[in-house]
């Protein structure tokens, strides 16, 4: 018992700790324990393609977060249209690039999670487009599709596969990697997040840790 209570205070200091650091403090012990984990995963992981499952399965989770915040609060206030269309554009492309290369589990889950997004930019942009706060939403898509779509014909990866295929992989991997900064921007903008945002976040974050761990391992 007396270890057990000892070892929660440590734990509990700690987190005081942390809180008391000032937040680019903060940001910077995250990325340290992010890299630390990778580093760990990358030692100790021998199946990398778990990872990849797990996140194209976050990734869905998320988005059935989405779909139930749609459904039952019937509003859309909070989330950016312009990160849902990017996320659409390269689940597409990496659908069908998964399809002409591999044609597994991956594929599956990506046309799902596709799917699923493609439900919530309906509901945005039809349905539910009174709730929908266009000003905070401001971020230009050109911003980041013209940059991966050059970066994705400069640095791609060399497989047995033909170039255009080598430039979409790249291209979905770039765009999949900032399409949540329309999110963030808007958030910033609104000055306040809502639960079901939040999760929904929480949960990209997580599937890109993943994702990241996944090609680190690999």
């Amino acid at each position: 018992m007396g270890s057990k209570r000892d070892s929660n205070s440590a734990v509990k200091k700690v987190f005081e700790w942390i809180r008391k650091q000032s937040k680019k403090m903060k940001i910077l012990l995250a990325v340290m324990a992010m890299l630390f984990s990778l580093v760990a995963l990358k030692l100790t992981a021998k199946y990398h393609n778990h990872f990849f499952v797990a996140s194209e399965s976050i990734h869905a989770a998320g988005i059935l977060v989405l779909i139930y915040k749609l459904t039952t609060k019937k509003t859309c206030s909070g989330l950016s249209l312009k990160s849902q269309e990017l996320t659409a554009i390269y689940l597409a492309v990496r659908v069908v690039c998964s399809f002409n290369l591999e044609g597994d589990i991956h594929t599956l889950l990506d046309f799902a999670t596709f799917l699923f997004t493609a439900w919530v930019i309906f509901m945005i942009r039809f349905k539910l487009k009174s709730t929908y706060i266009k000003e905070l939403d401001n971020f230009p898509i050109y911003y980041m599709v013209v940059p991966c779509a050059i970066l994705a014909m400069l640095i791609n990866p060399r497989t047995a596969h033909i170039y255009f295929s080598h430039v979409l992989w790249a291209f979905c991997v770039y765009l999949e990697a900032v399409s949540v900064m329309p999110q963030l921007r808007m958030m910033q903008n609104a000055k306040m997040i809502e639960p079901f945002t939040a999760h929904y976040v929480f949960a990209l974050g997580m599937a890109r840790f993943l994702a990241c761990a996944h090609w680190i391992i690999q």
